[in-house]
């Protein structure tokens, strides 16, 4: 019904800036909730920031201060700004969201973020 697709990743310095996209595409009404999640090397895949369409977004404490998350609805679009990067932050990062009572994810686009 939906699909998500990411854009933006690469590779970056320690305190560099990046922002990713995510467009999603199909038959649908409207996004109940958009997310970034990230999967670091060796490690499970975790909550980055959501933004439920009748809420305000939270993040995770890791990433407080520092990630904005935004939604343009007219485009279908969630962004992910990411500032004062760390080589901790280096992961693949997907795009979630809730459409009625689907669940999509993208196929991921990956950060490096270099010491």
């Amino acid at each position: 019904q939906v699909q998500l697709v990411e854009s933006g990743g690469g590779l970056v310095q320690a305190g560099g800036s990046l922002r990713l996209s995510c467009a999603a595409s199909g038959s649908f009404n409207g996004i109940n909730l958009m997310a970034w999640y990230r999967r670091a090397p060796g490690k499970q895949r975790d909550l980055v920031a959501r933004f439920p369409t009748r809420g305000t977004p939270t993040y995770a404490d890791s990433v407080k201060g520092r990630f904005t998350i935004s939604r343009d609805n007219a485009k279908n679009t969630v962004y992910l700004q990411m500032n004062s990067l760390k080589p901790e932050d280096t992961a693949v990062y997907y795009c979630y969201a809730i459409v009625g009572f689907f669940r999509s994810w993208g196929p991921g686009t990956q950060v490096t973020v270099s010491s």
